[in-house]
């Protein structure tokens, strides 16, 4: 009976999946016949930040990681394709793998110290390395310093031109669709499952012999990486790269994303990510206050759903 009602949930989970991927790459042949030419470059920057929320879903969610500085790996992506541009470096091939290398390595770096630690100061040290990243861009005036860089043209890839809009969508939605795959047979893995026994009980995996400081590091050093390629991919939505990008507020957007999507929620961050872009879109229309009802707006959400959105939806894709 166990069986069959676990067997039931993944076919309706990868159902509902595949018809959401379907209807994404149906949108931008559609969007123009109905008038919605704008809203292929906005639903694919939500997108990005859906890629960007779920990075931070991996050690938040399935780690129990309450990182404050996930923005600074998201930033560092970005900063790595506009200066590689800047010096002639402009292959999506080269640039974007880069991107997500230099915020592994930067993530690399912040988890073997703040790894170290536990709570209240774990996060402090997370938004120390954050802050600590956005006040030196802030003061490389090469690169644009505090009033951000703009990028010469979008990264090239063979065969695409990812200056037209359609084209970089795909580009984006494909890389969506195989990094939530990934995402999806991670959190199964043995790793995921480790993961959450670490998130769970720490000083009981310890006991058990598992590696928990390398386990912790991996998923932090993956998530940094992550969040680092949609950097890369939100400087060429953009053409433009700010410092803002790095700011604690922009770390703190993330969480909130998470937190409103489902923490350990295997789409979570998705969720998060479409109901606050397209609240703040919406909202904006309205007024130029939009701040005050999006934030009472989510305080609905979390004292109504205290497991996230996606803690409402009959047939759960919980934390794997």
């Amino acid at each position: 009976m166990e069986h069959s009602t676990l067997q039931g949930r993944f076919q309706a989970r990868f159902f509902w999946t595949v018809l959401a991927l379907l209807a994404l790459a149906v949108f931008p042949l559609v969007a123009p016949a109905l008038g919605l030419d704008f809203y292929i470059s906005f639903v694919r920057r939500v997108l990005i930040y859906a890629l960007a929320a779920t990075s931070l879903n991996l050690i938040l969610g399935y780690g129990g990681m309450v990182a404050l500085g996930h923005a600074a790996f998201f930033g560092a992506g970005a900063y790595a394709v506009g200066i590689l541009a800047m010096n002639g470096v402009t292959s999506a091939l080269v640039a974007w793998p880069a991107a997500a290398l230099l915020a592994g390595l930067l993530a690399a770096a912040t988890g073997a110290v703040s790894l170290r630690t536990r709570g209240v100061y774990f996060i402090m040290i997370t938004l120390a390395f954050a802050q600590m990243l956005f006040y030196i861009f802030i003061s490389l005036r090469q690169y644009g310093g505090e009033d951000g860089l703009n990028l010469p043209g979008h990264s090239v890839l063979p065969g695409l031109d990812l200056g037209h809009d359609v084209s970089f969508y795909y580009v984006v939605l494909a890389l969506f669709a195989v990094l939530m795959a990934v995402f999806g047979r991670l959190v199964d893995s043995r790793f995921g499952k480790a993961l959450q026994g670490v998130r769970e009980n720490e000083s009981r995996m310890e006991s058990l012999g598992y590696p928990v400081y390398r386990i912790k590091l991996a998923a932090f050093v993956l998530s940094g990486a992550v969040a680092g390629l949609a950097g890369a991919l939100l400087a060429n939505h953009n053409l433009f790269i700010s410092p803002s990008l790095m700011h604690w507020t922009q770390s703190a957007n993330l969480l909130i994303m998470v937190l409103v999507g489902g923490v350990g929620l295997r789409w979570g961050g998705v969720a998060g990510a479409v109901v606050m872009l397209t609240l703040e879109e919406v909202l904006r229309m309205w007024t130029e206050y939009w701040h005050l009802p999006l934030g009472l707006l989510l305080l609905c959400v979390v004292f109504g759903a205290p497991r996230g959105l996606m803690g409402l939806w009959p047939a759960r894709g919980r934390q794997a």
